[in-house]
């Protein structure tokens, strides 16, 4: 029996460049907007939010931006991360496809979170910034923000969605042995979440929600800045050096993708894996599919509307273009967190409009009968979200099986699932439950937009 294969890297062939797709995209993302104004917003515009220096990256066309020394110091503490051949997924599921995986768990926040937020944390410090806010979904991003502020200086809040701190309390812990604040969201800390609390007092909370809140302290403390952990360019930069590890590890085993997957909450993991290889498709000529994996009951890329929308739930943020299901949508419980987001990255948005990159939805019992399968034969424990692009890859495997084609597949296996045990309990005793959103309730919400 073959087990699985893995593929390194020497410390020394970690990428020193992260990839900016907005470079070679045929058509550039439409300009974000400000909320008060409605026009292009300028960059002085960010500056009560984010260090310049990040400001920069959000808006530049440079093909490569170059990883500062002290942020390549950190990364390789925990990179380059394997990739893997899943001999052991591909015997339990019976496909002639080959199946490989780059594991991002081996951070000190068990996901690929960590890459973008020693990069915020550190460009923060360079302009003196002192206190940080931010929001989390599943914990995993607040996680690796914690880690990274506590270790360049600066003092984080974060205000995590409610439901996910009930389903995750392990995570609260983890954030605040490194040494940040934890809020529950909604909370009676901010406006937005007392006008939230005042209508809907049993509210869940959403990432929405939680963005709102961490952008309001930010936005009325010059001494605060805000950190996102998704959704936004240069949030998708910093994964970039994920895809271009991968490239490097595929030449190894003298094999190429035909299809990269992810799975999709606002775009950091789904980014992180495919960008460097669309930018291959779009330079020299490559074919590989790439299909982002986000859950049925949250289903923006594949049945939300592409148009300009809020970031956040009580529209503190600037307009996007983007599919969205609207900015007022609170996502069913899935104990996939970090993807119960309403849009989507203005970059990864405008790869589907322009037909580049493809999206799937997937409903949340099948992630987890595919994650146990994938734990059982690859010894890895699955974090809910990562599920999600394995029954991408499962699926994949299955249709090209079913149509004679024997293809390569590469998906993001972007975090463990050490935290998340009570998720598995409830598939296990059968009180998991699957929700699909209507077509009315869609439209209602998507209209609710101003």
């Amino acid at each position: 029996m073959k087990t699985a294969k893995r593929i390194l890297l020497t410390e020394s062939e970690i990428p020193t460049r992260w990839y900016n797709i907005m470079a070679d995209m045929p058509n550039k993302p439409l300009p974000p907007l400000h909320p008060g104004t409605r026009e292009p917003i300028k960059p002085e515009d960010l500056t009560p939010l984010f260090p310049m220096g990040l400001i920069e990256q959000e808006a530049s066309t440079e093909q490569y931006i170059d990883i500062p020394g002290e942020v390549l110091d950190l990364y390789r503490s925990y990179r380059p991360s394997p990739l893997f051949r899943a001999y052991g997924l591909e015997k339990a599921i019976g496909t002639k496809c080959k199946i490989y995986y780059k594991y991002e768990g081996y951070s000190y926040a068990g996901s690929h979170k960590a890459n973008t937020a020693i990069a915020q944390a550190y460009y923060n410090k360079q302009e003196g910034v002192k206190k940080m806010t931010t929001e989390t979904g599943a914990g995993q991003w607040g996680s690796a923000l914690s880690f990274a502020c506590q270790y360049f200086g600066i003092e984080l809040e974060v205000f995590m969605v409610k439901i996910s701190l009930e389903q995750k309390p392990y995570r609260k812990i983890m954030m605040n042995t490194y040494d940040a604040t934890v809020f529950p969201s909604p909370s009676n800390l901010t406006d937005a979440g007392r006008k939230i609390l005042a209508e809907y007092p049993d509210s869940p909370g959403s990432l929405g929600i939680a963005i709102s809140e961490a952008v309001e302290r930010a936005a009325r403390d010059p001494q605060i800045k805000y950190s996102l952990g998704s959704v936004l360019n240069h949030v998708l930069l910093h994964q970039t050096i994920i895809g271009e590890e991968a490239l490097l590890q595929m030449a190894k085993t003298e094999d190429y993708p035909d299809i990269i997957i992810g799975c999709f909450g606002g775009g950091s993991n789904f980014a992180g894996i495919s960008f460097p290889f669309i930018r291959e498709n779009l330079i020299n000529g490559r074919k590989t599919r790439a299909i982002a994996i986000e859950p049925a009951s949250c289903p923006k890329l594949t049945r939300g509307r592409y148009m300009y929308d809020f970031g956040d739930s009580v529209g503190l943020t600037p307009l996007l273009a983007m599919y969205t299901l609207g900015h007022n949508f609170v996502p069913a419980k899935i104990h996939a967190g970090g993807l119960r987001y309403h849009g989507a990255g203005v970059l990864v948005s405008q790869l589907l409009k322009d037909g580049l990159i493809e999206a799937q939805s997937k409903y949340q019992k099948d992630c987890f009968k595919n994650g146990v399968i994938f734990a059982r034969s690859e010894g890895i424990l699955p974090a809910p979200e990562s599920t999600y692009a394995i029954t991408g890859a499962v699926d994949e495997a299955r249709k090209c099986d079913e149509e004679g084609k024997a293809q390569t597949i590469l998906f993001n296996l972007s975090g463990h699932g050490h935290l998340d045990l009570a998720a598995f309990d409830k598939y296990f005793s059968d009180e998991m439950e699957d929700h699909e959103l209507t077509n009315r309730e869609i439209e209602e919400s998507i209209a609710m937009i101003q």
